[in-house]
């Protein structure tokens, strides 16, 4: 199959990321000659041990937590649910789940379908985000209960890139004796990190989102937080996630966490400068252009911008007739109609949350890309305006 990457502008990263090259290296062995098993006694196997515990390392290091709290997972959502699910067995008694409106559907659907398939058993509370996707933690306060046994709440969201107050919130939470999860899937790689100096239980991260391979993701599991595994079986991970490890993959990891620290500078400049000229060039040479999401206080790659009187799935189309890769909301969305449940929390108006386009950089993208996008949108936007019956120009 011939992807043709060399001729496509690459701006949806947050849906998933190019495996660097320095990943691809440190894995490649593991896919062919240093096959054994970790768990295995023989030096064969044993000597892939090590190598797992140096990627593990790798990961600690750079979200400021010790090795032995990395668990290994097939992915964030798995880590979302095992968090989740954890703080509900190991609580009964707790039967109350405080989250957001605007959550990634890892964390969505899941607190949606234990609501129903308990008979309503679990109580789930889904904050309110202002207009600019930020969350009123005074309201978060009031929604803290006796009942509570978890909050998880996203560090970024993943359509508008807004941060949400995680540490505050943690800590808050931990006055009350209560768990606090986060699904950092967006915001690992992107912003510093230091669990050491937080009251977080746990956090998520997946590795297509930083320049690692799909498949493969951590659980943070806090020194003597309770716990009780999402997957039983044999005894890797220290009991605490059954499933012959995915070595490849975890070296990978490992590597790409290490390389996410290297780059965190850039990332919150030269990167954050490409973000900031396509959002103003855009803005400034289309009119009736909305930004959705809080100017200052998100991620630094991502911007989301709503179009009005123009479906977004139109857009995209002709975006790509141009070799020009975007989204028009969560991957894990494609497909549906309806317009975004993060757009529609925020009370953006209908005739704009159709039309909205989240482009996500990383440190793979250029000034000349960004160039070649400003040349062709106001183009894309003005000959499907003339098609729309709500534009009047």
């Amino acid at each position: 199959m011939d992807c043709g990457s060399d001729k496509v502008i690459y701006m949806d990263n947050n849906a998933t990321t190019r495996i660097a090259p320095e990943v691809l290296e440190v894995m490649m062995p593991f896919l062919q000659d240093c096959y054994g098993n970790p768990s295995s006694m023989h030096t064969f196997g044993g000597q892939i041990g090590q190598v797992v515990e140096q990627a593990r390392a790798q990961i600690a290091e750079l979200i400021g937590a010790d090795p032995e709290e990395i668990v290994f997972t097939s992915c964030g959502t798995e880590s979302d649910s095992t968090a989740i699910l954890s703080a509900l067995q190991s609580q009964p008694e707790h039967r109350h789940i405080v989250t957001t409106r605007v959550e990634h559907p890892a964390v969505k659907n899941l607190c949606e379908t234990l609501d129903l398939l308990t008979g309503h058993k679990h109580r789930v509370t889904r904050l309110m985000v202002e207009a600019d996707g930020t969350l009123n933690l005074d309201t978060y306060q009031e929604a803290l209960t006796e009942d509570t046994a978890i909050v998880s709440v996203m560090w970024a969201n993943n359509e508008t890139g807004v941060l949400f107050p995680v540490e505050k919130m943690a800590a808050l939470a931990k006055e009350r004796g209560i768990l606090f999860h986060t699904d950092a899937v967006q915001a690992v790689g992107k912003i510093p990190i230091n669990l050491r100096e937080s009251k977080i239980d746990f956090l998520s991260l997946s590795g297509h989102k930083l320049h690692a391979p799909k498949g493969v993701g951590v659980l943070y599991v806090r020194k003597g937080t309770p716990y009780i595994p999402f997957l039983h079986g044999g005894h890797q991970e220290r009991g605490r996630r059954g499933g012959t490890e995915n070595v490849p993959s975890i070296v990978g990891l490992g590597r790409a966490c290490q390389l996410a620290g290297e780059m965190l500078e850039e990332e919150n400049t030269r990167v954050r400068a490409l973000r900031d000229k396509l959002e103003q060039g855009l803005m400034s040479s289309i009119p009736k252009s909305i930004l959705n999401g809080h100017a200052e206080d998100r991620l630094p790659n991502t911007s989301n911008i709503s179009f009005e009187y123009v479906e977004g799935e139109a857009i995209l189309l002709h975006m790509n007739q141009h070799g020009i890769c975007a989204s028009s909301g969560s991957a894990c969305t494609s497909g549906s109609l309806e317009p975004s449940h993060v757009l529609r929390a925020m009370g953006v108006p209908f005739t704009a949350a159709h039309g909205s386009i989240r482009f996500s950089l990383s440190i793979y993208n250029t000034e000349e890309e960004v160039d070649f996008v400003l040349d062709k949108m106001p183009k894309i936007i003005a000959d499907l305006r003339a098609m729309s019956p709500f534009w009047e120009g």
